[in-house]
């Protein structure tokens, strides 16, 4: 009988140490970090920053590029352009020299010589029109054409290539030609923006210098 108690004995304490086994197996699995919905664990607060949006860097967002002032301008028959005077007397423009195309109502015509007061140097010839009904590239166009034919360009010698030019504050579209076989000589600058059109005729100038002045007699010439 004894014997018999000793095996119950033993066996009851076999049972309960594979209890506690197990138990404290469970514990150490109940002690891991949660796993995240991608399997892998969540970092602790002193480990890499997580992928949720709140831990990533914010993007760069570019600048809204400034939009160009809206709306039909028109043309300002200007006392002065660019630091020169519409020219009086002797030295007015007393004609149209450059076709300006189809007129219609509500349409005006700008023209005039514009230099030094004291009549010194070639006078820069102005022309444009406002309130264009349509493309104002190609009453640009039109106009460039005029042009070169109001300074006898020979057709042979080919059609001169126009040149971008940086538009400043009105925006819209500024181009200047080189109307010589030289570097420098007669550059016709035009402009087309939202309702106008306009060209001007520098004689014995460079692109870079046309293309400034112009530019210049712009800001005082549309509104």
């Amino acid at each position: 009988m004894k014997r018999a108690s000793a095996t119950r004995a033993g066996l009851t304490a076999v049972v309960a140490l594979a209890i506690l086994t197990v138990g404290g197996c469970k514990s150490e699995e109940a002690g891991l970090p949660a796993a995240s919905p991608s399997g892998q664990a969540s970092d602790s607060p002193t480990g890499h920053a997580s992928d949720s949006p709140t831990g990533r860097a914010s993007e760069s967002v570019s600048p809204t590029p400034t939009a160009e002032p809206g709306g039909p301008r028109t043309l300002v028959d200007a006392s002065t352009a660019g630091g020169l005077d519409k020219l009086t007397g002797d030295k007015a423009l007393t004609d149209v020299p450059v076709d300006p195309g189809e007129m219609r109502d509500g349409m005006k015509l700008v023209t005039g010589n514009y230099g030094d007061a004291d009549g010194k140097g070639t006078p820069v010839l102005f022309e444009g029109v406002d309130h264009v009904p349509e493309d104002t590239n190609k009453r640009r166009e039109h106009l460039f054409r005029g042009m070169l034919e109001h300074i006898q360009w020979d057709p042979e010698l080919g059609n001169p290539q126009a040149e971008p030019v940086e538009a400043g504050p009105l925006g819209g579209s500024v181009e200047c030609l080189l109307a010589s076989l030289s570097e420098d000589g007669n550059v016709i600058c035009g402009w087309a923006d939202e309702g106008t059109a306009a060209v001007a005729l520098f004689e014995n100038s460079t692109l870079a210098d046309a293309g400034k002045l112009f530019v210049a007699m712009r800001a005082d010439l549309e509104h």
